[in-house]
């Protein structure tokens, strides 16, 4: 069963065409009608368990999350990065090539995780640090 739909909102952010999306049932704190943030697909986010994707977060490319994980802000996933498990990503931090956060991992502030990186568990990259694995 869905449990949101890609609404006709559109923006554009690296050349990519993304959609906002609306729940369409109530999961976890997100209730029937919410407007969440921005995606490519419905391949990168989870129809199944809690993941949401909120505010004006944007996840697009190849980027998925799923589990519960949540990202919000002005958050960005992309390139082939898997947010995952309980894991948060938010504020204007970024997620990106390779990249995996899970657990109960969070990315804050103006963080970025690239590369091959990951950060899982009970770690939080915050602030302006970087983490990489190229």
């Amino acid at each position: 069963m869905k449990k949101y739909e890609l609404t006709d909102e559109i923006k554009y952010s690296n050349d990519r065409e993304l959609r906002r999306i609306r729940a369409i049932l109530d999961f976890g704190e997100v209730k029937i009608g919410t407007l969440g943030g921005w995606i490519e697909s419905e391949k990168n986010l989870s129809q199944d368990n809690g993941a949401w994707v909120y505010d004006n977060a944007q996840v697009f490319g190849h980027a998925e999350v799923f589990g519960h994980a949540q990202v919000y802000g002005n958050a960005r996933v992309f390139g082939n990065a898997q947010v995952f498990d309980h894991a948060w990503v938010h504020g204007d931090a970024k997620v990106s090539g390779n990249a995996k956060v899970s657990g109960g991992a969070k990315v804050s502030g103006n963080a970025k995780v690239s590369g091959n990186a990951q950060v899982y568990g009970n770690a939080w990259i915050f602030g302006d640090a970087q983490v990489s694995d190229n």
